[in-house]
């Protein structure tokens, strides 16, 4: 049984996931990786089976308890009506050209994001949720509304198969437009590294919040972008707009780090302040981090 555990948690390891070419393959196996964990973790009493129930409460009709599941329990549930229990969950995906950096024995940020879209998609359709995609650079790519057919995670896994980083990044001007198009109030969650004018994209998903969406922010960066730990003599360029400057990486690390701490700790701040949920993950951290955040996230919701 240990041994059966261990096999599937490593799967939660991004180098080791990556290796495997399917993004459908990846999310399955992401997802039993961090079910088999759930029993060690504080969220040990979450069910995939059962999240179309909800725990019986005092004035509740006694004949609306499903005796099945109290077969398998011994607690008692209640069903839940179907605009009870189907949240909308959107995810958002960056997929600009500074998405695609990747440092030396890391996945890029985009394949990290896509991964995690993925393994978090199939989870939403698992439980009985609805689950759509938005794919952005300079503008809105793709656009999936949230569906909860099983059959719906092919078009998820397709449009995810076929993303690779492009173009120039227009985050904030994305997000308000898809803010927009969410008509019914839900669960908002966006993957980026957040690589914009700062000021514009807090703006931004303040937008979200006004509409009375919940919002978890992943952003993703990787570990030198936090770092800056380069050695000798380097070239930096510019993914987006392909400028470039010949330095020496100690000569700026304390400046950098101390500007991009800045740029961290001013989104984390606001996030806190607006209600947002807002989670700093960098490329090589396993993917329970992120499902721990969800999970916490879903149980308030219901």
């Amino acid at each position: 049984m240990a041994e059966a555990q261990q096999h599937y948690r490593k799967y939660l390891d991004p180098a080791v996931i990556s290796k495997l070419n399917s993004y459908e393959l990846r999310a399955r196996l992401v997802v039993e990786g961090f079910m088999v964990g759930l029993h060690k973790s504080p969220y040990h009493g979450f069910s995939v089976e059962f999240t179309e129930h909800r725990p019986y409460m005092q004035g509740d009709n006694l004949k609306d308890v499903d005796w099945k599941v109290y077969g398998k329990t011994e607690k008692y549930y209640i069903k839940q009506y179907e605009e009870e229990t189907n949240l909308k969950s959107y995810i958002l995906l960056d997929k600009s050209k500074s998405m695609g950096y990747a440092s030396k024995g890391n996945i890029s940020k985009l394949e990290y994001g896509a991964t995690l879209t993925a393994a978090l998609s199939y989870l939403m359709v698992k439980q009985q949720d609805a689950v759509g995609l938005s794919i952005y650079s300079e503008k809105i790519e793709q656009h999936l509304p949230p569906r909860t057919s099983k059959t719906y995670m092919h078009e998820i896994l397709k449009a995810l198969t076929s993303v690779t980083p492009s173009n120039k990044t227009n985050t904030a001007s994305c997000l308000h437009q898809i803010a927009e198009k969410i008509k019914r109030r839900g669960l908002v969650i966006i993957i980026s590294d957040l690589f914009d004018d700062v000021n514009s994209i807090l703006t931004a998903l303040k937008h979200f919040r006004y509409q009375k969406n919940e919002v978890i922010v992943f952003q993703i960066l990787d570990p030198l972008e936090r770092s800056f730990a380069f050695g000798k003599d380097a070239v930096f360029k510019d993914l987006e707009t392909e400028e470039e400057m010949t330095t020496q990486p100690y000569q700026i690390q304390k400046a950098y780090r101390e500007a991009m701490d800045e740029f961290i700790r001013r989104i984390k701040s606001e996030c806190l302040n607006s209600n947002i949920e807002y989670n700093l993950i960098d490329t090589s951290a396993p993917f329970d981090k992120a499902f721990f955040s969800y999970i916490k996230k879903r149980q308030k919701l219901h």
